[in-house]
């Protein structure tokens, strides 16, 4: 796979558009576990009711349905980052990835939630674990 390569710049300049793309798909995920844990807890009330299989389950396939869709729509919104160019490593908290050249070495500019801006990077087998303060960041 080809990967876009970012400035610092170019991330940063990115960075309030992603913020909102990530602040958007938290709201969809905490909405779509809210609605799976919902139907869950009404499945297991009646797991133990003499409601027919055939009733229970013309019951949640309405909810089911939606949650599909919801699960669908979230996976399609996570590969709009991909499309970008950035890598989505968490949803809660944010941390975003952008491909980069640090002293000619492919590395990752890395971002976290609640970070103003991008001022760290990592290499692509180190992860957040290994980040460094990039030399243009300050």
């Amino acid at each position: 796979m080809t990967y876009r390569i970012f400035s610092l710049n170019e991330a940063n300049a990115m960075l309030p558009e992603l913020k909102e793309d990530l602040k958007q798909l938290q709201i969809m995920t905490a909405l779509f576990e809210k609605q799976y844990t919902d139907l869950q807890k009404s499945k297991a009330r009646l797991a133990g009711s003499s409601a027919l299989m055939e009733d229970r389950g013309t019951m949640y396939f309405e909810a089911e349905s939606q949650l599909e869709f919801m699960r669908i729509e979230v996976e399609l919104f996570m590969q709009n980052f991909g499309r970008k160019g950035v890598l989505l490593k968490m949803i809660n908290p944010g941390l975003i990835d952008f491909p980069a050249m640090v002293n000619e070495k492919a590395v990752l500019l890395c971002w976290r939630e609640g970070e103003e801006t991008i001022t760290h990077y990592h290499g692509w087998e180190e992860g957040y674990m290994g980040r460094r303060i990039h030399p243009d960041a300050y």
